[in-house]
């Protein structure tokens, strides 16, 4: 033991000796509680596979038709660096104490627990909505087959399907996840090759677009609402801000790490193995698909599924579009069967996360106690049963089109998600304010994130800017249920943390004060019984030792 892990090892003793916590920090009993049963591999897939859904996949389209292929490739590049910044700070306190309560836990420990409740509940009802809009866009999909079958029918399908594999466990629940990401990677990955082939001139016509969608009367920029600024360059930016909501959008996701940590084998190792890969991740499959996607479809194509313009049936992605437009004949049927794959892993990853973020809340009597149960298999039951049921808001497609539904999703979604993300980053401020305060060196940590506190306060304040601004367009003109979609989430987050504030009277917590100690001897010792145990099983095989690297 080296001389800081003494030190620490004294302060855990003297902390606990004084017996002055929060009994609500504290993990619950073993039988109570979230088993560890995401491997590495299984992990690092998921990590990808949360994110990889609709906003990409979908959203891309009405970034395209909105910003033109520098926009849409801009918006995302740049909201990909602020995603970025999230996911070390979140890293950083995962790894550190990776406790079952979600990254709401955190803000309870170093900034308020009336904090930790509204981020908590923020992203509660952010699961809801997201689950609900992957269900949706589910639908979507499948109408580019056929429309004689009620969307009903498949949402139904898709709701049952999801939910039984959540039900089953998070053993199960991790390896269907790990082939469901793992082929929305290799598909990823094809379909960028397929653009950039087709662009060089690998199609039926033999033609090379090149650049051809860059240059007028496409792109390089659109303009977005000119009829109602009256003003080519004001439209041109207000179609790369519409850009950078929409790639907000599609990022969020990303961050469902902080709550698997509690379900993680060996975090301290595997949380920062799957933090350093975000970044070639969003390069390679954000920035490199959003770029083959300018590339290939021309942005007023009118074959692109657009949030609440588009007419049943029309291609839910662009990489529809992109074979459809090059004449490649059943290749574009294929491409869609994979599109459903993307939104139904997506969709059965937020019921995960969803249920997971309801049931730290209860641990922590935040929520009813109800949703603290799990049965054998370490499943929330009642957390999940409630994130299901509330997946059938998606029947507002009984009254209005999919794309209709999807954009008022998407705002709800981004709303939510850019609070979210501004709370991580603050409280990875407070964090590192409480290391330093309590003499903790930020060096010692299983994992140190780069560029702070430089990247927490970037990401802060920049995803400030794009949540004031994100409802924008319902004001040109006013559209009531534009503004409320794009803009309730802010209400709704600042009762929370008001309401809990003044009837608990919390105050903010010092950094001298903050708990940097409960649950971590126990998290400790586990990690050390699970080295201990692979230990014992001996040295991995070549072949062993690249499943585990996957």
């Amino acid at each position: 033991m080296d001389a800081h892990s003494h030190d620490t090892e004294k302060k855990i003793d003297s902390f606990e000796a004084s017996k002055d916590f929060d009994p609500a920090l504290e993990d619950p009993a073993e039988e109570l509680s979230l088993h560890r049963g995401l491997k590495a591999r299984q992990i690092s897939m998921i990590t990808l596979g949360g994110s990889l859904g609709t906003g990409l996949i979908i959203g891309s389209g009405t970034a395209l038709v909105r910003g033109g292929p520098l926009g849409l490739w801009f918006g995302y590049s740049f909201m990909g660096l602020v995603c970025y910044f999230v996911m070390i700070s979140l890293g950083e306190m995962g790894a550190y104490l990776p406790h079952k309560k979600g990254f709401a836990g955190y803000a309870t420990r170093y900034v308020d627990p009336a904090f930790g409740f509204a981020l908590g509940w923020n992203y509660v009802f952010k699961y809801f909505i997201q689950t609900t809009n992957n269900v949706n866009a589910a639908g979507a999909v499948v109408q580019y087959w056929t429309l004689s079958v009620p969307i009903e029918v498949w949402m139904v399908i898709y709701i049952a399907l999801i939910f039984l594999i959540n039900l089953l466990g998070i053993r199960i629940f991790g390896e269907v996840e790990f082939w469901f990401c793992s082929i929305k990677v290799v598909a990823l990955v094809g379909l960028i090759l397929m653009g950039l082939i087709i662009d060089l001139g690998g199609n039926p016509q033999h033609d090379r677009i090149g650049f051809r969608y860059w240059r007028a009367p496409y792109g390089p920029l659109r303009e977005y609402l000119l009829a109602e600024v009256h003003d080519t360059r004001v439209a041109q930016f207000l179609g790369f801000w519409s850009n950078l909501t929409t790639a907000l959008f599609s990022y969020i996701g990303t961050e469902l790490i902080g709550v698997t940590v509690g379900e993680t084998e060996n975090p301290r190792r595997n949380v920062p193995r799957a933090i350093r890969r975000v970044f070639f991740r969003i390069l390679v499959f954000y920035v490199g698909g959003t770029f083959v996607i300018g590339l290939t479809v021309p942005s007023n194509s009118s074959a692109l599924f657009v949030a609440s313009t588009s007419p049943a049936g029309a291609a839910a992605s662009p990489f529809v579009v992109v074979t459809t437009i090059a004449g490649i004949k059943v290749l574009n049927h294929i491409i869609n069967a994979v599109v459903l794959i993307f939104v139904l892993s997506a969709s059965n990853s937020d019921l995960y996360i969803g249920s997971r973020t309801l049931y730290g809340l209860a641990v922590e009597r935040k929520a009813p106690r109800i949703f603290a149960k799990v049965n054998r298999a370490g499943v929330p039951w009642p957390s999940l049963i409630l994130n299901t049921l509330v997946c059938f808001l998606t029947f507002l497609n009984a009254t209005s089109s999919s794309s209709v539904a999807f954009g008022w999703f998407a705002s709800l979604i981004a709303s939510f998600g850019a609070i979210t993300w501004m709370c991580i980053s603050y409280t990875h401020i407070a964090f590192m304010r409480a290391l330093k305060a309590q003499g903790i060196d930020r060096n010692t940590l299983p994992y140190k994130a780069p560029f702070q506190p430089y990247a927490s306060w970037f990401a802060l304040i920049f995803t400030g800017i794009v949540l004031f601004f994100n409802g924008f367009s319902a004001f040109l003109p006013f559209v009531s249920s534009s503004f409320i979609t794009s803009y309730i989430p802010i209400p709704i987050f600042f009762s929370l943390w008001g309401g809990y504030k003044i009837y608990y009277r919390t105050l903010t917590i010092p950094a001298s004060e903050a708990d940097l100690i409960t649950g971590k001897r126990e998290i400790d010792e586990e990690e050390a019984r699970f080295l201990a145990r692979e230990k014992l099983k001996g040295p991995r095989s070549g072949i062993q030792r690249i499943w585990d690297a996957l």
